[in-house]
C-alpha cells in the first residue's frame, strides 16, 4: 500500500513513513493510492468478532508489510484492552430507527481515544525499530489533546507539544491535558482560537528547516493513521445492525471533518453506507457548504460544544480531492485561493454528487440544551453537547427511505458538566479513575499566537535525541 498527497507534489510513501510524517511536504494530506475493497462475504464474516479482530481485518490492508502480522495483532489487542466496556464501542437503541454508538469508554472519555491509543503504540513500535525519536506537535479544540497526551506520555522516543486555545476548552478538557506531568509532555495555551492553533501547527510543518531539525510528527487527524483507526467502529456498528444485508446511515457531530470522513472511507471500502449526516454547531461552515456549495470562513464563536468551534475543517481536503477527481494541482489551487479570499465554491454538479450521500443540520446552543433535556426526559439518557448535536441532526435530517441511523456519542457527559446540568438538572460524575481531577497539579505554558515564539519554546524544551524521558516528573 502506497500513500499519495492530496496536492500531488509530494513523494508517495509507505504506511510507516506516513505515520511518522503526518503532513505531506507539499502541504497536503496523505491518502491511500487506492481503497481496499471488502466483499459482502468479507463484511458478513466480521459479525460477532471482538473489536480488536475487526480492527485487524480493516487496518491490515492499509499497513501492508510495514508491520509484521503478529506485531499488528498484538498492538491492536493491547490498544483495545484498556477500554472499559467489553464491547469497546457499544450500541444503544434510542428509538425505532436510531441507535447511539458510545465512543467514550477509553482513557480520556472521548472518541479520539479509539485512534490515538493505537497511534501512540504504532509510534513506539516503528520508532524503536528505526532507532529514531520524534517531536509530536498537535492542535486541539479539546479532546484530541488529552487523548494524544495520554497515548504519548512516558514514551521513550516521543516528545509531545500540544496547543490548545486559551480559555476555549471546558475545565475537564483542560485539566485532562495539563495535569499530565510526564517530562515528555508539554502543554501550550495559545492566545487565539483553535484555527490559530491549527494554522501554527501547519506553519511549523511547512518550515522545512524546523521540521527536519525537530523531526516533527503529527497526531491530529491530518495524520492518516488517525482516520484509518476510526474507520473500524463504522464497520463494527454497521455489521452489528445487519450490514452488508442492510445499509446504515451515520450522524456525526463534526468540526474538523475527520470523524465523518472515516465513515466516508468505510463506504469507499464497500461498507453499505446509505447516508452521512453532518452535525454542526453555530460554527457552521460545513452545513453552509453542503447547503450552498460554497465554503466560506467566518469568525469562530465560542459554544457549549467547543470541540467543534472550528471554521477551517482540515480533513475536508481529503474529500475535496475526490470531488476534484483526484487532481492534486486543482486541490492546491483551490485551497491557496481559500486561504487568500476565505471562500471557494464547487460546481452544481459536484455539489449534487456530494448530496447523494451527505446531509447536514445545524444547532445553536439553545437547541443543543433543548436536545439534551429532551433525551434525558424521554429515556434518562445523558448526552454531552457534541453527542446531542449528533442525535438532533439524525432526527432532523434522516431520509425517509433509510431504515437505521447510528448517531455518534463522541464524549462522556462528565467532560461538559456545566452544560449537561444546565439542560438536564443533573451533574454527571467523572468515572472513579478521574474523580480527583480537580485536585491535581496543572502544568501549562501560555504563549502568544506567534510562530517564532512557539518555535523557540519547542526548540528549547525538546531534549537531546538520545535522551530517555520515561517516568513521571
Amino acid at each position: 500500500m502506497k500513500y499519495i498527497s492530496t496536492r500531488g507534489a509530494a513523494p508517495a510513501l509507505s504506511f510507516d513513513e506516513v505515520l511518522l510524517t503526518g503532513l505531506a511536504r507539499d502541504g497536503g494530506l496523505y491518502l491511500p493510492e487506492s481503497w481496499p475493497s471488502f466483499s459482502p462475504e468479507e463484511i458478513r464474516s466480521l459479525a460477532g468478532k471482538p473489536y480488536a479482530e475487526v480492527a485487524y481485518a480493516v487496518i491490515r490492508p492499509f499497513v501492508g508489510d510495514s508491520i509484521a502480522e503478529a506485531d499488528l495483532k498484538r498492538i491492536l489487542k493491547e490498544t483495545y484492552a484498556v477500554f472499559e466496556h467489553r464491547a469497546v464501542a457499544p450500541l444503544k437503541q434510542l428509538d425505532e430507527r436510531t441507535w447511539l454508538m458510545e465512543l467514550f469508554h477509553g482513557p480520556t472519555l472521548a472518541f479520539k481515544d479509539y485512534a490515538l491509543q493505537l497511534v501512540g503504540r504504532l509510534f513506539d513500535h516503528v520508532l524503536k525499530a528505526r532507532g529514531e525519536r520524534v517531536t509530536v506537535i498537535g492542535a486541539t479544540s479539546g479532546d484530541t489533546g488529552s487523548a494524544a497526551i495520554e497515548a504519548c506520555r512516558d514514551r521513550a522516543q516521543v516528545d509531545i507539544f500540544m496547543l490548545h486555545p486559551k480559555g476555549r476548552t471546558s475545565e475537564v478538557q483542560r485539566r485532562q491535558m495539563t495535569t499530565i506531568l510526564s517530562p515528555n509532555v508539554h502543554n501550550i495555551a495559545l492566545e487565539g482560537t483553535f484555527d490559530d492553533c491549527q494554522d501554527q501547527v501547519k506553519a511549523m510543518f511547512n518550515d522545512m528547516a524546523f521540521r527536519d531539525a525537530m523531526n516533527l510528527s503529527a497526531v491530529n487527524s491530518i495524520n492518516w493513521a488517525r482516520i484509518m483507526a476510526q474507520i473500524v467502529y463504522y464497520f463494527v456498528a454497521a455489521v452489528a445492525l445487519g450490514a452488508p444485508d442492510r445499509a446504515v446511515a451515520f450522524s456525526v457531530p463534526t468540526g474538523n471533518f475527520g470523524n465523518i470522513y472515516a465513515a466516508y472511507a468505510a463506504g469507499r471500502m464497500g461498507l453499505p453506507v446509505s447516508q452521512l449526516i453532518v452535525g454542526s454547531n453555530s460554527n457552521d461552515i460545513l452545513t453552509r457548504f453542503f447547503n450552498s456549495g460554497t465554503m466560506e470562513m467566518a469568525a469562530v464563536s465560542p459554544t457549549l460544544s467547543p470541540s467543534m468551534d472550528i471554521q477551517v475543517s482540515s480533513n475536508f481536503e481529503r474529500l475535496l480531492f475526490d470531488v476534484l477527481d483526484r487532481d492534486g494541482d486543482a486541490v492546491a489551487r483551490t485551497l491557496q485561493g481559500f486561504r487568500q479570499s476565505g471562500r471557494f465554491a464547487v460546481t452544481a454538479e459536484q455539489l449534487q454528487r456530494l448530496r447523494r450521500l451527505f446531509d447536514c443540520h445545524r444547532l445553536d446552543d439553545a437547541e443543543t440544551l433543548a436536545e439534551i433535556a429532551a433525551r434525558h426526559k424521554a429515556s434518562g439518557e445523558l448526552l454531552d453537547p457534541h453527542s446531542a448535536i449528533g442525535t438532533a441532526a439524525a432526527a432532523a435530517a434522516l431520509r425517509d427511505d433509510v431504515s437505521v441511523v447510528v448517531a455518534l456519542a463522541c464524549a462522556h457527559p462528565a467532560k461538559f458538566p456545566d452544560a449537561v446540568k444546565k439542560a438536564a438538572g443533573v451533574h454527571p460524575a467523572l468515572p472513579p479513575r478521574l474523580a480527583d481531577l480537580y485536585e491535581r497539579e496543572e502544568r501549562c505554558t501560555v504563549l502568544p499566537n506567534d510562530l517564532s515564539a512557539l518555535q523557540r519554546y519547542i526548540g528549547g524544551n525538546r531534549p537531546p535525541a538520545d535522551a530517555d524521558t520515561r517516568g513521571a516528573a
